[in-house]
């Protein structure tokens, strides 16, 4: 497999848990036509290296927690502010400008 540009993925992405299946899950860009949820978890990942976390209070209405992220091949890295260890880190099996697959 190639590694994946950082560029492919400079965007505000959000799970679109409908296209997820037993092994991968599937985020898309934040101006795709999602159809009605109670919320959507997603991240921020801006071209500077920072990172916005994105996920689903109580009331159905979004959180964010900042951080970094980096990518190494096909893992991508969360970090949380001042740690050296990813938070997350995630497996991408595939990327482009409008979808964005990776394992569970």
């Amino acid at each position: 497999m190639d590694d994946v540009a950082p560029g492919a993925l400079q965007q505000r992405w959000l799970h679109s848990h409908e296209e997820d299946t037993a092994a991968e899950m599937v985020f898309r860009p934040a101006s795709f036509a999602f159809g009605r949820s109670r919320g959507r978890a997603g991240f921020d990942l801006k071209p500077n290296g920072s990172l916005v976390e994105i996920g689903i209070a109580p009331a159905d209405g979004p959180t964010e927690s900042s951080g970094t992220w980096s990518l190494r091949g096909r893992q991508l890295q969360f970090f949380k502010t001042a740690e050296t260890n990813p938070s997350r880190t995630l497996e991408i099996v595939s990327a482009d400008r409008d979808r964005l697959v990776v394992k569970k």
